[in-house]
């Protein structure tokens, strides 16, 4: 399910390569989670001479799957402390956790004796916090981090305010821009959000 998350979908030739599995067990595993309704099947057509390939992607219900931070409780509390202590109140405790989340991982980041291996450490930092994504590097657009998914989107939309302080975060514990790009979804593969690292490569 994760390799189907960052792919936006595969036919099972190529999963099961992914996953160094056999093509018929492959298969079996995503017919069976196609039964639970994390999966739908359709059919591809081969680049080559070929009848058409059994292609699988991920269904709304995988969302299930992946870390959503208890979004409507804390959508519902963050709503009630602005009746309690006004409007900007949702706003100053999304910044007092950004800040006790800067202040956790700086002392780890701090140990890394390289950008990349600080924006590669933080990436893991993330992932523990329920974010799913991959550090990727080519000559063209240097360093990034692409994530497919954040438990705190939901959030963010609700509160795009806070999306600026998560980036503040990152640019503090890096010591370097960041730059936040939001990359839409399509047959060319998922929706994601990429943070590209200044200083190696940056455009």
């Amino acid at each position: 399910m994760e390799q189907l998350k960052l792919s936006g979908g595969l036919p099972v030739s190529e999963l099961s390569r992914r996953l160094d599995a056999s093509y018929m067990a492959t298969k079996q595993y995503c017919e069976d989670l196609k039964k639970l309704g994390y999966l739908e099947r359709t059919r591809v057509p081969r680049t080559e001479v070929g009848r058409p390939e059994i292609f699988y992607r991920l269904t709304a219900k995988s969302a299930s799957i992946f870390p959503d931070a208890g979004v409507h409780f804390t959508l519902e509390i963050l709503e009630g402390l602005k009746s309690l202590f006004g409007e900007s109140a949702p706003e100053r405790v999304l910044y007092q956790h950004f800040q006790q989340l800067h202040d956790q991982w700086k002392p780890r980041i701090a140990k890394a004796n390289s950008l990349v291996e600080k924006a590669t450490l933080l990436a893991n930092l993330r992932e523990k916090e329920g974010c799913f994504g991959r550090c990727k590097y080519d000559p063209e657009n240097g360093f990034r981090i692409e994530e497919y998914h954040h438990p705190l989107q939901p959030i963010f939309d609700q509160y795009p305010s806070a999306v600026k302080m998560e980036l503040r975060m990152l640019e503090q514990l890096l010591g370097t821009r960041v730059v936040r790009r939001e990359i839409p979804g399509g047959r060319s593969g998922p929706a994601r959000v990429d943070f590209e690292v200044a200083t190696l490569g940056i455009r």
